[in-house]
């Protein structure tokens, strides 16, 4: 789909194009497809990026010069109009051409503007193409290969430029359009460097970055910013000439600014540079608020997201139904807080506001409930461990457990209470009669008071159904 516009780039990009027989009609398409997708959102200009194919075939031919096309419509347009030439795959002689092309006059090409050369290919090539291509990257030219094809990895590895892992891809002719984005990325990076462009850009701010054009002995770096809707609002910073970037904060969200970077230099004329950088939308905190960690007398709150331009957070919470309400004060760099001294079993309606910078306050609520001070516990089970003995074991219960009585109501014989601490979950009953259906409770214990008893009816085995029972011994 279309991409948004970008700017702010200079930069003469030569596509070499296998135009050969060894090429097939529908794979020629396709690679012009990943051509015009590739060069959609650039601006293109004498002072922007400008474009220009040479074919590889027989004899190397240059579509257009760098010149020719000055709009993305009109060379997405180019493209698309490009012919299959047919012929033989000499491409060492078509970079041979190239090299003369990317530093001519004749060609539209520009000095002092960094090239880039993407070449795509099914692989394969009738002639030497190191040398050639080791003489464009001398002088200064970054090369991107895209293979298509089974290609030598070696060779096409040493034929782009270094590390080959972000500038050379194999792909099929079928997912070009995988590698659209990183690769567009890739030559982002090489023909911005020389612009004054905006990075890392949020709702609030973004970080400018220039060529390294002064030392801190030869000047200083003069910055204005304004929204273009309001220039009489112009800002200035002035950074010393080690600087190379600079952070611009405490900007309007969804507002594009027309920054100028003027060297001021005693040894050289620098001319200004300018750039646009639009804002994003400003992002709303708390647009998440999450309950966890709920006990009888506290749980955890935490929202998100946070954001530089919220100095605090405001926690209030009270029970309902109910007008009480109480009021925790969170630092902006926290997203999450304790709330405790709750009631037990109670729902509690929680409200996160976020005190932006500005002055203004955004909120959100949630319910969260306090579980049951003294819950019971859970999945009573029994197993049989010996003739008269039953082996009791239960799930932990909530809360701060001090510990748990455990007390069995025997069909014939006394009834046992049995103390554990609150890291045993199992005890041993012992004689239990064959026959008998006794009654076992396990309750657990809070500093307060006890919790709710768990009980369970369990029945032992007349002995005449016993009697084949043999106790295993280990190995």
């Amino acid at each position: 789909g279309p991409q948004p516009p970008i700017s702010n780039s200079e930069g003469d990009l030569l596509f070499l194009l296998d135009s050969s027989g060894s090429v097939s009609y529908y794979e020629f398409s396709r690679v012009k497809e990943f051509m015009w997708d590739l060069v959609q959102p650039f601006t293109f200009g004498p002072k922007d990026v400008q474009a220009s194919i040479i074919h590889i075939s027989t004899t190397p031919t240059m579509e257009f010069p760098f010149d020719r096309y000055l709009s993305s419509g009109t060379l997405q347009q180019a493209i698309r109009d490009t012919q299959q030439l047919m012929g033989d795959t000499n491409t060492g002689k078509a970079l041979s051409y190239a090299k003369e092309k990317f530093f001519s006059d004749e060609a539209g090409a520009r000095p002092d503007v960094p090239k880039v050369l993407v070449w795509v290919t099914d692989g394969f090539s009738t002639d030497d193409i190191s040398e050639p291509m080791q003489l464009l990257k001398d002088m200064g030219v970054t090369v991107f290969i895209v293979s298509t094809g089974r290609g030598n990895y070696l060779e096409l590895s040493a034929a782009a430029s270094q590390p080959p892992e972000k500038h050379l891809h194999f792909v099929d002719v079928d997912d070009l359009p995988i590698i659209t984005k990183e690769l567009r990325g890739a030559i982002l990076d090489v023909i911005q460097a020389n612009r004054l462009h905006a990075v890392d850009i949020t709702s609030s701010s973004f970080r400018l970055v220039w060529p390294k054009l002064l030392s801190q002995e030869t000047g200083y770096y003069t910055l204005e910013y304004a929204p273009i809707d309001d220039l009489a609002r112009k800002r200035t910073k002035q950074v010393s000439g080690a600087h190379t970037s600079l952070t611009l904060s405490n900007l309007a969200p969804e507002t594009t600014y027309e920054v100028a970077l003027i060297p001021e230099s005693n040894v050289h004329y620098f001319p200004p540079q300018t750039t646009r950088a639009t804002t994003l939308a400003e992002e709303i905190s708390p647009a998440q608020v999450l309950i966890s960690e709920s006990g009888p007398h506290s749980f955890h709150v935490s929202w998100a997201p946070t954001l530089d331009s919220v100095i605090g957070y405001q926690v209030l919470y009270g029970p309902l139904p109910g007008n009480s309400v109480k009021l925790l004060e969170v630092d902006g760099e926290h997203n999450s807080t304790v709330v405790e001294n709750l009631a037990p079993n109670t729902t509690y309606l929680v409200t996160v506001t976020a005190v932006y910078k500005s002055g203004k306050e955004k909120s959100l609520s949630a319910k969260a409930c306090t579980q049951e001070e003294g819950s019971k516990v859970r999945h009573l089970r029994f197993e049989d461990v010996g003739p008269n003995t039953l082996k009791a074991s239960w799930d932990s219960a909530d809360g701060k457990v001090l510990g748990y009585r455990v007390r069995c109501r025997r069909q014939t014989g006394p009834s046992s209470v049995i103390s554990v601490s609150p890291q045993i979950h199992s005890v041993l009953l012992t004689d239990l009669a064959s026959g008998t259906t006794n009654k076992v409770c396990v309750k657990p214990m809070y500093k307060k008071q006890p919790g709710k008893g768990l009980c369970r009816m369990v029945h032992m085995q007349p002995a005449t159904e016993a009697q084949g029972y043999k106790h295993r011994q280990r190995a």
